[in-house]
C-alpha cells in the first residue's frame, strides 16, 4: 500500500500572506505521503526558483524532487513538482506542454517504490473550462502514447468547480476519483479543487483532505491524500 498526495502549496505563502516554506514542510510531514505532487512551487517571476531550497528539502524532510532539468534552481515545470521518498527509483520522467492561454503545465514520473511500479502525473489545470477541457484531453493522449501502461496516479488542482461535468467528465472515462473531500479554500472549505485519480489496476483504501492547523494556514489550498493499491 502507498499513500499519495496532492498539495497547492500556493508558493508557501499562508493565509497570514507569509511566506513560510518550513511551515510547508511541516504539513508535508504530517501527510507522510510517499509521492507528492505539488502545485505552484515555484517563484512566478525572475528566475521562477523553487520556493522550498533543495538544501532545506534534503535537511529536513524525507523526499528528493524528480528533475525535470528544465530551468536551474526550479523544482519542476510551470510550477508543479514531484516529491518521492529518498529510496525510491526514478526510472524515467518527463514535462508535458499542455494548450494553454496562460502557462500551464503537467509532469510525469515513472517510479518503483518498494518493488511496485508507479506512473505519477502532477497538474494544475486552467481557470478556464474550455482549456481544461483541452488540457485534459492533452493529458491522456500522451499517457495513452506511452511506450507501455503502468498502473498511474493523477494528481493536481483541476480547478473545476464543477460535479461531473467538463474536465472531470473527460478523466472519469478512463480513471476513478478519490473521494478525498473540499479542500479549497482554507480556512472555510467549500470546493473539491483538488483531486487524485487512480487508474482502473489501481485500489483506494482510504482518503481524505489534511485539515490540520497548520495546513489552514500554510496555503489557500488544503492538501489531500489517498492510500493505494494494486487490484
Amino acid at each position: 500500500m502507498l499513500k499519495v498526495a496532492s498539495y497547492n502549496m500556493r508558493k508557501a505563502i499562508g493565509t497570514d500572506r507569509r511566506r513560510r516554506p518550513e511551515r510547508t514542510l511541516e504539513v508535508l510531514r504530517e501527510i507522510d505521503a510517499d509521492v507528492i505532487a505539488l502545485q505552484e512551487c515555484d517563484r512566478r517571476f525572475g528566475q521562477r526558483q523553487g520556493v522550498i531550497s533543495p538544501h532545506m528539502l534534503d535537511e529536513h524532510s524525507p523526499w528528493k524532487a524528480v528533475s525535470f532539468g528544465v530551468r536551474h534552481g526550479s523544482m519542476g515545470w510551470h510550477g508543479n513538482a514531484i516529491l518521492v521518498r529518498k529510496d525510491a527509483q526514478i526510472l524515467d520522467c518527463e514535462i508535458v506542454h499542455l494548450p494553454a492561454l496562460e502557462p500551464r503545465g503537467a509532469v510525469m514520473a515513472d517510479l518503483r517504490i518498494g518493488g511496485e511500479l508507479l506512473r505519477v502525473v502532477g497538474m494544475h489545470l486552467d481557470l478556464s473550462g474550455l482549456w481544461r477541457r483541452r488540457q485534459a484531453h492533452a493529458i491522456l493522449t500522451h499517457i495513452g502514447a506511452c511506450d507501455r501502461a503502468m498502473p498511474t496516479v493523477m494528481m493536481g488542482d483541476l480547478n473545476d468547480w464543477s460535479a461531473q461535468s467538463g474536465c472531470l467528465r473527460d478523466f472519469g472515462r478512463e480513471f476513478s476519483f478519490a473521494p478525498t473531500g473540499r479542500s479549497f479554500h482554507a480556512r472555510r472549505p467549500v470546493a473539491r479543487l483538488d483531486r487524485i485519480m487512480v487508474s482502473s489496476d489501481l485500489t483506494v483504501e482510504d482518503c481524505g483532505v489534511n485539515d490540520s492547523a497548520a495546513a489552514r494556514t500554510a496555503s489557500d489550498h488544503l492538501p489531500v491524500w489517498a492510500r493505494i493499491k494494486r487490484g
